[in-house]
């Protein structure tokens, strides 16, 4: 009888159990309750929560805002690249490593930035029908990329050291490349616009 009794309880100690999973799956959680599963990235719940509340239910009216939306980003966007503010500018051009790299170059002259100016030079040279003047355009063109070759691996093996130095431990993948390719801008055409002065270490 012992050995009945026994069976039969836990038989029904395994159908309660049983009974309260079914219930806790059924049943809406509370949202104070613990999730049981790791909570999202604050910044993607957030986006989330937007999107959500920006929805209209009307697609025409939804698209409206997020062009709307746009627009008021680009402008903060264009804001940010004239005076440097880091809240707005483009991915690329956002961390203290950009904006070191950014400031090295900026504070300094690279032959790389007359490219244009020169380059407009020696080609009107060149367009002389006199072989005398042609022949000293093309020693001007092979001379300008001699030294913008030069002037670049210098600032490349500079900037790469000063980089490691004072970052050590932040990513720095394409940050030289960067540096470089703002060189090939001149000074007041550049973006974001330069926020040191020439000679001004940073």
């Amino acid at each position: 009888m012992g050995f009945v009794f026994g069976s039969r309880s836990s038989k029904e100690d395994k159908d309660a159990a049983t009974e309260k999973v079914g219930a806790g799956l059924s049943q809406p959680r509370d949202p104070q309750a613990p999730k049981g599963r790791p909570t999202p990235k604050r910044a993607v719940a957030q986006s989330q929560r937007k999107a959500v509340v920006a929805s209209t239910g009307n697609r025409k009216e939804d698209a409206k805002r997020a062009r709307e939306r746009r627009r008021v980003e680009l402008a903060k966007q264009r804001e940010a690249l004239a005076n440097g503010d880091e809240r707005y500018l483009p991915a690329r051009d956002k961390g203290p490593v950009r904006k070191f790299v950014r400031d090295y170059v900026d504070s300094r002259y690279s032959v790389a930035e007359m490219f244009l100016p020169l380059a407009v030079i020696i080609l009107v040279l060149s367009m002389v029908r006199i072989p005398s003047i042609q022949k000293i355009a093309l020693l001007l063109w092979l001379g300008v990329i001699v030294l913008i070759l030069l002037d670049s691996v210098g600032l490349f093996i500079r900037l790469r050291k000063a980089v490691n130095t004072r970052f050590p431990d932040e990513p720095k993948r394409g940050a030289v490349a960067y540096g470089l390719m703002r060189t090939l801008q001149m000074r007041r055409l550049r973006l974001p616009k330069p926020q040191v002065k020439r000679g001004e270490r940073p």
